[in-house]
């Protein structure tokens, strides 16, 4: 193989999960300059985009402008689904603005009008899929249930049960590894079989992304700076 023609080689595509954001754009902007996601890979994004953070309005449009660079595959996390069900008014929105939807909104230039959000940002949370998977993994927000299939699960484990409600969940019955957000962490949760990519980013932690076949991290704190040390790697999924 000459160098011209290894050049035009393409580099493998990778599929990379990130871990809860919850409004922290500055990271987010980092962590998508330092992976590069290139034409063919799938980023997948396991939910929580927005809350709690600074600017729940730059991850989003950060997020609706990255699916134009790559495969873009978001999950819909609890969070979100508060965000949508607040549109209605009443309880559902006093439920959301108690759970972190207050700094939402604020980053929207509004300290209550739901009314300021744009459609297409709305938009983009309908397009959001309630789970993912692969030849080897599935992608989930919160948890599963061991021996109910994907397709089967129900909304308040998918995106609501934490991994502390009970002791973790053994193994899959479909033999995928699970990649799950939602259960804070201080450090990745790796059981091998399931790996919880939610370090805390916006409580002072990490905000974290995985590339799920080679097993390589990157993690960078809520301003976008790297975590010291030379980049770690988890061990490579089966």
């Amino acid at each position: 193989m000459t160098i011209s023609s290894f050049s035009r080689t393409r580099a493998v595509p990778r599929t990379i999960a990130i871990g809860d954001i919850h409004g922290c754009s500055t990271a987010l902007a980092k962590l998508l300059e330092w992976i590069a996601p290139q034409p063919d890979d799938v980023l997948v994004p396991l939910g929580d985009f927005v809350d709690r953070g600074i600017d729940s309005k730059g991850v989003i449009e950060q997020l609706i402008s990255l699916s134009d660079r790559c495969h873009l595959v978001p999950i819909l996390g609890n969070h979100e689904e508060m965000m949508l069900g607040a549109r209605d008014g009443g309880a559902d929105f006093r439920f959301w603005i108690n759970c972190g939807g207050l700094a939402c909104l604020d980053s929207y230039g509004s300290t209550g009008r739901i009314d300021l959000i744009p459609r297409s940002h709305f938009a983009f949370l309908e397009s959001c899929r309630t789970y993912f998977e692969t030849e080897r993994h599935f992608f989930v927000h919160a948890n599963y249930q061991p021996q109910v299939p994907l397709d089967r699960l129900d909304i308040q484990t998918l995106r609501w049960l934490s991994l502390r409600d009970y002791v973790p969940p053994s193994p899959h019955c479909s033999g995928k590894v699970a990649i799950v957000g939602h259960t804070p962490q201080p450090e990745i949760l790796d059981l091998g079989y399931l790996k919880c990519l939610d370090t805390g980013g916006c409580f002072g932690g990490w905000l974290t992304a995985l590339d799920v076949a080679s097993g390589r991290l990157w993690q960078v704190d809520e301003k976008g700076r790297p975590r010291g040390g030379p980049m770690h790697q988890l061990p490579p999924s089966a």
